[in-house]
């Protein structure tokens, strides 16, 4: 009987601490409920991007994580001693970063599969390894600009920045999916526990309007131009102006998109997009289009140039203050006389000039598929003076993007429609495709005036005050722009813009190349130094699409 109590009364202390044990499980669970369901994201793969020929220009490769379980580790100076030196980390850093209390810290981040391994070979205690996919560009800065980079956000989650990437973030990205699994007191999976599952979803890959064949021809050529006319900054943009697909953009000084972290944010910022300049003459085929269009001039109207014109205390003049004479108007593109700008603007009348800027797009964003578009706002109306409809005639005290310009001129010689441009032309979710149609913003010129200042501006490269190494049987339009750099409210007389924007063939154009660079020392004029750089490109685009001559 006394046996019998004795193993009753041991069964009951058993039961109660099972009890108190059960008791205090559950006031923890109800207290700290994540302490027994891990929720853990799974990140999808970032979609790829492609230029128009299927060739990669941003792809993921498979990097490591390394964390660790500081209360697994068994001897931490050895621990210490032989991880430091793989992991790159010296020993005080990776020292700190080790909190015995803790039961789970990253350590490091983009580990390659080769360090992976000589760790793992260490056979050390209490070290975990998660995959990650890392942003690889297999063609480095190449189109840097235009593609922008991955970096992290605050959470430490991929994000895409600038470009494409920032632009199609949400593409690219994917969705994320999420993994909760069921824990124990010491946080360790349940083998029979809960297990909750929502897959991840990939992100969508890219196919660009970009040509890689262009963009390494376009920004070669600009290398070697900047370094011979002493360059600070330089800008060169290809289109298709019957659909403004991008071809090709490069904007220097770059960066490297896979080191991002080593340069000033200052070069993320894609020039085509955010700088504003004076456009100077490469502005008036704009204004002599719409004064044709509005049958204020025509082609063969002669105009006297006698000599400067006066606007109160302003004085305008010819760009070398010399006169012909009775010119016509397609002379007066041909030598880029101011004054004969300024004849053609009264004759269209300031209303007019007004209503075309706008029409033609300036003072709003061209809507380009890229992030950090910045736009410039044209003044009211009522704000401008008469000589600032003068100088506008001609390209200066009016303040554009290169893609705005480069947009506004595509539609002087596709017809008269102005476009959106874009840099993505098909948007690929496994297998399911979606193309990129052309998008007409508004009918801007009749489709006679196009083919009217299609003539005259091959006449301006023809008979132009240079004479340039044209591919003999080819016809080529364009027009040179040469504009003193604002600094404060004056004009620096020693620091121009140079700028070229011509195209190719002159029947069917193939090819619209806008060409700037800032502040040459070489020499100040566009016809000297932006001029030589277009038919260099173009000389190579022609080979490139074998554009068959037309003479």
């Amino acid at each position: 009987m006394i046996k019998f109590r004795i193993l009753f009364i041991g069964f009951l202390f058993v039961f109660l601490i099972i009890i108190i044990k059960l008791v205090s499980f559950q006031i923890s669970s109800n207290s700290n409920y994540s302490n027994y369901f891990k929720t853990s994201k799974i990140f999808p793969k970032r979609g790829k991007i492609f230029d128009r020929n299927k060739q990669p220009l941003a792809v993921n490769q498979t990097l490591y994580r390394l964390a660790i379980e500081p209360q697994k580790i068994k001897d931490v100076n050895n621990f210490i001693n032989e991880l430091a030196p793989l992991l790159k980390i010296d020993h005080a850093s990776l020292e700190a970063k080790i909190d015995r209390t803790k039961q789970w810290q990253l350590i490091k981040t983009t580990l390659s599969k080769e360090t992976m391994s000589k760790v793992t070979q260490l056979k050390q205690t209490g070290i975990i390894f998660e995959e990650e996919s890392n942003r690889y560009y297999p063609e480095a800065s190449l189109a840097a600009h235009l593609i922008g980079f991955v970096g992290k956000n605050s959470e430490n989650d991929p994000v895409g920045y600038f470009g494409v990437e920032g632009y199609y973030n949400k593409d690219l990205s994917g969705l994320p999916g999420l993994l909760r699994s069921e824990r124990d007191l010491s946080n360790n999976p349940i083998f029979a526990g809960t297990q909750e599952m929502l897959e991840a979803e990939d992100g969508r890959d890219l196919f660009l309007t970009i040509d890689k064949a262009v963009q390494m021809i376009i920004k070669g050529r600009l290398k070697k131009a900047m370094k011979i006319y002493q360059v600070r900054e330089g800008c060169v943009i290809v289109v298709d102006p019957l659909n403004l697909e991008v071809l090709g953009l490069s904007c220097l000084p770059d960066f490297d998109a896979e080191e991002y972290y080593k340069f000033d944010e200052t070069f993320y910022k894609n020039s085509a997009l955010t700088n504003l300049y004076e456009p100077g003459s490469t502005f008036k085929p704009l204004i002599v289009a719409a004064a044709i269009q509005e049958k204020a001039i025509k082609p063969n109207d002669i105009y006297n140039e006698t000599g400067p014109l006066q606007f109160g205390e302003y004085q305008i003049q010819t760009w070398n203050n010399k006169y012909e004479g009775k010119i016509s108007i397609t002379r007066i593109l041909e030598k880029s006389s101011n004054v004969g700008m300024v004849y053609i603007g009264e004759k269209l009348g300031n209303k007019k000039i007004y209503e075309y800027l706008n029409d033609y797009g300036f003072g709003k964003k061209t809507d380009i598929d890229l992030q950090g578009e910045f736009v410039n706002q044209i003044k009211p109306f009522n704000n401008w003076y008469p000589i600032d409809f003068a100088t506008a005639t001609f390209g200066q005290g009016i303040a554009v993007t290169p893609l705005q310009m480069i947009k506004a001129f595509a539609s002087l010689i596709n017809g008269g429609q102005l476009l959106q441009p874009h840099v993505v032309r098909q948007i690929n979710n496994k297998g399911e495709v979606r193309n990129i149609q052309k998008k007409l913003v508004k009918k801007v010129l009749g489709t006679q005036t196009s083919n009217i200042i299609k003539k005259m501006l091959q006449s301006t490269v023809e008979n132009g005050e240079i004479s340039w190494a044209i591919p003999k049987g080819y016809l080529m339009g364009g027009k040179t722009g040469t504009a003193q750099v604002a600094i404060k409210g004056h004009y620096d007389p020693s620091k121009t813009i140079a700028s070229f924007i011509g195209f190719a063939p002159v029947s069917n154009p193939k090819f619209l190349t806008l060409v700037i660079l800032k502040e040459p020392k070489t020499s100040q004029w566009g016809s000297e130094t932006a001029a030589p750089l277009f038919f260099e490109i173009a000389k190579d685009l022609i080979v490139y699409y074998n554009i068959a001559p037309e003479q």
